[in-house]
Order: C-alpha cells, then structure tokens, then sequence
C-alpha cells in the first residue's frame, strides 16, 4: 500500500495535465488509467481559443505545438442558404475573437492523450496503466483498490479525482447520478489524410440536405471531418459502404473544394455518437471530485468539451493548492461556477443545434428565419462568438431565452 495526495482515475488529457499540474507543485500524485495503448476516440481534436488560453496557463501549450498542433485561422459558413461568395464574405479571422489573439488549435487526440500523459510522467506522476476492477472507497480516508497484471493493489490518498470520461466508475461508486438529455441527432467523425486541395487554415461549417458538416484541418493535408444528421439516418454512415457516403456527403454544392475533402483517404475509422447533453450539478462526493466529461459532458455539435475539461483542471489545481485543508465543502465553488460556464455552452448548444441540425420542414423554416436575421443583425451572432471567445466573454443577458427568441422565434 502507498499513500498519495491525489489519485486520479483516467488518464487522458485533463487527468494528465490536472496530475502533472500538481506533480510539479510537489504533491505525490498517482494517475490510473484503463488503457494499455490510446485509440482514436473521434472526438476532442479542436480546442477553442479560450481553450487554448487554459492550456497556455496551464503550461501544455508549448507540448501541444511540438506533437503537431495546428493553428487555424479563418473560418467561413458554408451553407445551402447562401453562395459560397456570400458565404466568403463574411469570413471570421479567428485572431480577433479572443483578447489574447488565442487561435483555434486542431490535434489528433491520440497524439494530444500520449503526450500529455508522457509529460505527467515526466513531472513526476506514478502512472499505472492496464488497471481493472476498480473499487473506489470514499469518505474521510479514501482508497482505491484495483487489479493490474492479476494483482490486487490499494492505494490510499486525501483525494480521488474521477477523470474517466462518460461512462465514469468513479461517478457511479460516489453515487452521483447523471441525467442525460435525449438524443435527436447523432455525430459522426472521421480523419482523412492527402485533402491537400482545401486549405490549411480554413475550418468550416453548415448545412447541405440531411446533414451539417464540420471541417477542422491539421496541417499536411489532414482533417478531421464530422457530420451531424437525424436519427433516421443512422445507418447512413455505419456498415460497409459508411465510409464512402460519409466522404461524398462533402461534395456538396455550397462546400468549395469539397470534393477534394470527399476523395481524402481515410485514417482510423468512421463512428457515430449521440449529439447530447448531459447534467451532474454537484461534481463532487465526500473526498472525491470528477472533471470533465465523467463531470457532465455538453452536446459535441458546439466544440467545447475540450476547452471545458482544461477549464475544469485549471479551477479545480488552483483550488487545490490554494488550501491545504482539503474538505468536501472546499468544491462547492467549483460546483457553481461550473454549473454557470456549462449553462452557457448549452445556450450556445441550443443555437447551434437549431441552426444547423433541425433537418424537418419546421426545422428548415426555422434556420431559415435566423439565417436572415442574423444577416439583417450581426450582432445577434455573438451565441456563436461564444464557442470561440469563451462562455463567460460575453455579457449574461446573451445566455437567455429571449435571445435565442430574437433569432429564431416566429
């Protein structure tokens, strides 16, 4: 049996960045993760400015660029209720929405899960990897006990940090139950390599027919690529010929450049996931606290899960070690301003959603209204400027019912 500080279940990017961040203020820190070897999760590859501005203060940043982050700079709406002239019109230079000039950064999140649990090694971190059977005991003498290689081990520490994603062994031991939203819509992702013909630092976005498609390049003729589409749709995208109709959906009309996207040779595989979101107001349980997505995650349709979770690290390290009596009360703070940031990325979910991924008649009548009212009134854009600049960049009435009423109501 070894004692630690801090235990942390999962070792993906916040739990690695949140262990290196406290390793390296001398506390002895133990990160246990399920994975023997990282696989492509298709999510979790583009970081927001104000994304990035977390892992600036966070001191990965530098880390991120040498594994191959890639800035983009622009970024253009190409969308069926417009020309791809009208739509380049209007291009968004992405160093001017947020005060630090911070820049969206794409990365495969393979490379950006291997590096940072390297450089949590590197500061310190006892890392253990290929953990099972994990038993969490909380309280005010928390343990967890685990099996790796077929021995059985416990590790006792003042703190438990569930990092452990969405299906969360910690949250479900500690109680704390999680609702999800329903689910209307699906995501799906997928890398291509050798689209050399879009541009290196153009991202994009719209609507064509059933789906919205989202291009995130990075750099050499990568991107990654998503299309979000309805229910009924499902099988579209899946199966033996998945991958191929998933590419030709980019060859789309309003999509300049799109059909050299759409003959890209596909990297890892094609999968699907639900477009939802799901709420856990109290992240936290006796001595132990969840980040992240094992936190509550937000609907993928906005971007913001990344950015959230590093936000998530950076407030719960200082927290950490601004207090050395660590008592259960200490994560009410945390909670709050969780649950505000998190109620902010779902307005901006809410618009998005609405925008792009209503594909009924009502649906189309809808985006049609907004998409005129927004060009009638920039200003009405700021919902999205959100997902770029940060949930609290903009004033509070912008996260209300009668905004997104101004946009889209009848």
């Amino acid at each position: 049996m070894k004692v630690f500080d801090v235990v942390i279940v999962g070792g993906g990017a916040a739990g690695s960045t949140l262990g290196a961040n406290l390793a390296r203020e001398g506390l002895a820190v133990c990160i246990l993760e399920r994975e023997v070897e990282f696989t492509d999760r298709v999510r979790g590859e583009w970081l927001a400015p104000w994304g990035v501005a977390e892992c600036k203060t966070l001191g990965i940043y530098d880390l991120l660029i040498a594994a191959g982050g890639h800035h983009v700079e622009r970024s253009v709406t190409y969308d069926e209720l417009m020309t791809p002239t009208e739509a380049e019109a209007a291009v968004l230079k992405l160093n001017t929405v947020h005060p630090l000039g911070a820049r969206p950064l794409c990365l495969q999140h393979v490379v950006m899960q291997n590096t940072l649990l390297a450089h949590a090694i590197g500061c310190g971190v006892d890392v253990r990897r290929g953990v099972r059977d994990l038993i969490i005991r909380n309280g005010r003498h928390p343990s967890v006990s685990y099996t790796l290689n077929g021995d059985t081990y416990t590790t006792e520490c003042r703190l438990i940090v569930g990092a452990d994603g969405r299906s969360s062994t910690v949250r479900r031991q500690v109680n704390l139950v999680m609702e999800e939203l329903p689910v209307d819509h699906l995501i799906s992702g997928l890398l291509v390599e050798n689209a050399y013909g879009w541009p290196a630092h153009l991202q994009a976005f719209g609507k064509s027919g059933n789906a919205m498609h989202l291009l995130f390049p990075q750099g050499d003729g990568r991107i990654r690529l998503y299309l979000e589409y309805g229910l009924n749709d499902r099988g579209r995208y899946s199966g033996g010929g998945g991958t191929r109709n998933f590419l030709e959906a980019f060859d789309a009309a309003c999509l300049p450049n799109g059909r050299s996207v759409s003959e890209g040779t596909p990297v890892g595989p094609c999968k699907a996931h639900p477009s939802n979101d799901a709420i856990l107001l109290q992240p936290f349980a006796g001595n132990t606290v969840l980040i992240g997505d094992a936190a509550g995650y937000t609907d993928p349709i906005s971007g913001q899960g990344l950015s959230a979770a590093m936000r998530d690290v950076r407030t719960v390290r200082d927290i950490l070690l601004a207090k050395t009596d660590w008592s259960p009360s200490l994560f009410l703070e945390y909670a709050v301003a969780r649950n505000e940031y998190v109620r902010r990325i779902r307005c901006v979910t809410r618009f998005t959603t609405t925008m792009f991924a209503r594909f009924d008649q009502s649906g189309f009548e809808t985006r049609q209204r907004g998409m005129r009212r927004l060009a009638a009134n920039p200003d009405l854009g700021a919902l999205y400027l959100a997902t770029l600049a940060g949930p609290d960049s903009l004033p509070q009435e912008v996260f209300t019912h009668e905004y997104f009423q101004q946009i889209f109501a009848p």
